[in-house]
C-alpha cells in the first residue's frame, strides 16, 4: 500500500486503558504490552500521565533503556495551568522530564469548559494552549495536540473550537487530534465537522480520539479517517473509562482490510495481540468480539455449516487467518451432518456423508443436548462422544468408587473437604483420599493421587475454570446441574462437560473425562 494511505495508529492503552474499571497494569506489565505493540507495528504508544503515580515514573525510566523499532512512545499531559508561565508549571516539566521524543498535550475545546471548570477566559485558554505547544516544540518534542470535548465544542460555538485549534498550530503542534470525549457523537457529526476542520488546516495532519458510549467509537474513528484523518487513537480490545475507547482490534482490520489503508507490519497478529492484553491484565477475553473473538468465525447451524464447507466466503466476510483467528463448528441440537463431518475431519477421524456411523453421532449429539449437555464451550467431551460412538475408546482406567464428603465443626474448626476415589490401572489397585478447599478441589486430588503413580505426565494439566449452571431451576433443589470443566497442560486448553441430578457426579464425569482425554491424545501423539 501507498504511504499516502498509511493511518497512523496511536495506542493509549496504557494511559486511557487503564482508566477501565477492571483494567490495571504494573509497571513490567507496561512495559510488556509496549513491546509487544512496538512489534505489532503501532506507530505510537501513550504510556501514561508522568507525575501522576509511580508506575508511570517507573514506565518512563524503563521505556528510556529500551529498544524501540518501530513505535515511539509518548507522555501525555496538559497544557499549562491558568496564570501559570509555561516554564515555570511543574506539570510541564514533568512532561520533558520524561525524556519521550513524543509529548501529548490536551486543551479545552468547548468554552463551557473553560469558564466553568478552569474558571478563566477563552483568551488565556487560547494561550494556554499556544505557549504550551510551543515550549514543547522548543524542547525538540514531537507535539500531539489533543482537542478535548473538540465535537461537543464545535456544535456549541464552533468559533471558539476553531480558534483553540489555530492557537495550537500558531504554537508548532505536529497532530490536530479532535476528541469526542463523551463519546456522545453520531457519525455524520464526526464526518462532517472533521471535513470542516481538515478545510481551515489544511497543513496539519488530522487524529480522531473517540469514546464508545454510544457503540460508535469505532464507527466514529473510521467516519473521521473517510473525512481525512491520519491518525487514529484507541486501545486494545476497546479497555477505557465509562463504556471504552475505539477499539483498535476492530478498527485496524477494518482499515487494512476493508479500507486498503496500511495502519500496522502485520494484522495477522491481532487476535494474539488481544489475547496477550487480556493475559497480562488478567481480565477475561470477550468471547464476541469481532475479529478476534473466539466466535467470530464460529458456525452452528447445519445449513451454514454445510455452506462454509462448500465456500467459506458464503457466511464469513473475510478468511479468520487474516486476523490470526480459525474457524470453529460448534456442534448443538441445531447441528446437520456437515457440523458432525468438519469436527470429526479436524479430529483426524475420516467419517462419510450419509454413513451409519454419521448419523448415529449426530442422534446421539441431540439426545445428550435434550438432557441437558451442551458441547459448544466442552470440545473434549465432543471429541469423547465421537470416538466413544465409533468404538475408539476405552478409559484408561476402571472406576471401582469414590465419596465425597463435607464436615463443618461447631467449635470454630475449619470445615473440611474430603474425598476417597478408588480406581484400578492394569492390575494395580488405587485406594486414595484427598482433602482439598471444596468438594471437587478435594475430588481433582484424591483422583490425581491415584492416578499419578501411572500416569506422572498429569502433573503438565492444570483446572483453569469451573463453571456449574442450573438447568432446570423450577424443580428446586431437585434440578439437574451442568459442569463445565477447562483443563490446560500449557500448550493447549479443552472443555470438557457433565450433566446429573447431582453437582458431584456431574463435576466428576466433567473433571474424569478432562484427565483422561489428555492421556488419550499423549498416547497418540
Amino acid at each position: 500500500m501507498s504511504e499516502e494511505k498509511r493511518v497512523r495508529i496511536y495506542d493509549t492503552t496504557l494511559r486511557d486503558g487503564t482508566q477501565g474499571e477492571g483494567f490495571s497494569l504494573s509497571g513490567l506489565d507496561k512495559i510488556r504490552i509496549a513491546k509487544r505493540l512496538d512489534e505489532f507495528g503501532v506507530d505510537y504508544i501513550e504510556g501514561g500521565w508522568p507525575g501522576s503515580n509511580p508506575k508511570d515514573i517507573e514506565f518512563f525510566k524503563a521505556a528510556a533503556r529500551e529498544k524501540w523499532s518501530h513505535a515511539k512512545i509518548a507522555a501525555f499531559g496538559s497544557t499549562r495551568r491558568a496564570g501559570v508561565p509555561v516554564d515555570e508549571d511543574a506539570q510541564v516539566q514533568l512532561l520533558l522530564d520524561a525524556d519521550t521524543p513524543v509529548v501529548t498535550i490536551f486543551g479545552k475545546s468547548w468554552e463551557l469548559q473553560v469558564t466553568e471548570v478552569l474558571r478563566t477566559t477563552a483568551e488565556e485558554n487560547r494561550a494556554m494552549i499556544r505557549e504550551t505547544c510551543r515550549f514543547l516544540k522548543v524542547a525538540g518534542r514531537e507535539v500531539v495536540y489533543d482537542a478535548e470535548h473538540f465535537f461537543d465544542g464545535y456544535k456549541d460555538g464552533a468559533e471558539h473550537a476553531l480558534g483553540t485549534l489555530r492557537a495550537a498550530v500558531e504554537g508548532g503542534a505536529d497532530w490536530l487530534v479532535l476528541c469526542d470525549t463523551n463519546g456522545g457523537c453520531l457519525p455524520n457529526e464526526i464526518a462532517e465537522i472533521s471535513g470542516v476542520v481538515r478545510e481551515v488546516f489544511p497543513e496539519v495532519p488530522l487524529g480522531i480520539h473517540t469514546h464508545n458510549d454510544c457503540e460508535l467509537g469505532v464507527a466514529n474513528a473510521i467516519s473521521a479517517v473517510q473525512a481525512g484523518a491520519t491518525q487514529v487513537q484507541g486501545t486494545i480490545n476497546g479497555y477505557g473509562e465509562r463504556t471504552g475507547n475505539c477499539n483498535l482490534t476492530s478498527v485496524i482490520p477494518i482499515l487494512e482490510l476493508k479500507m486498503g489503508r496500511r495502519a500496522v507490519a502485520d494484522v495477522s497478529a491481532m487476535r494474539d495481540l488481544s489475547f496477550f492484553v487480556d493475559d497480562v491484565s488478567n481480565n477475561p477475553h470477550f468471547a464476541r468480539a469481532p475479529f478476534v473473538g473466539r466466535t467470530a468465525f464460529a458456525h452452528k447451524g447445519g445449513m451454514h455449516v454445510n455452506a462454509v464447507q462448500k465456500l467459506a466466503r458464503t457466511y464469513e466476510h473475510i478468511g479468520p487467518e487474516e486476523v490470526g483467528n480459525e474457524r470453529q463448528i460448534l456442534v448443538s441440537e441445531l447441528s446437520g451432518q456437515s457440523n458432525i463431518l468438519m469436527k470429526a475431519a479436524h479430529l483426524g477421524i475420516p467419517l462419510e456423508k450419509g454413513s451409519e456411523q454419521t448419523r448415529e453421532i449426530l442422534a446421539r449429539v441431540k439426545e445428550m443436548e435434550q438432557a441437558g449437555y451442551s458441547f459448544e464451550a466442552a470440545g473434549g467431551s465432543l471429541e469423547l462422544l465421537i470416538r466413544r460412538t465409533l468404538g475408539e475408546y476405552q478409559r484408561s482406567w476402571v472406576l471401582h468408587e469414590y465419596h465425597c464428603s463435607f464436615r463443618h465443626y461447631k467449635d470454630g474448626h475449619a470445615p473440611v473437604c474430603e474425598a476417597t476415589v478408588k480406581l484400578e490401572v492394569g492390575d494395580q489397585i488405587h485406594h486414595t483420599v484427598s482433602t482439598g478447599h471444596g468438594v471437587v478441589n478435594a475430588l481433582d486430588g484424591a483422583l490425581r493421587k491415584a492416578l499419578s503413580a501411572s500416569f506422572p505426565e498429569l502433573e503438565q494439566v492444570q483446572l483453569i475454570d469451573y463453571k456449574v449452571r442450573i438447568i432446570d431451576g423450577g424443580e428446586a433443589t431437585a434440578a439437574k446441574t451442568r459442569v463445565l470443566i477447562a483443563h490446560s497442560d500449557g500448550q493447549s486448553t479443552w472443555g470438557t462437560v457433565g450433566v446429573s441430578d447431582s453437582i458431584i457426579e456431574a463435576s466428576w464425569i466433567a473433571l474424569s473425562d478432562g484427565l483422561d482425554l489428555f492421556l488419550k491424545r499423549k498416547k497418540c501423539s
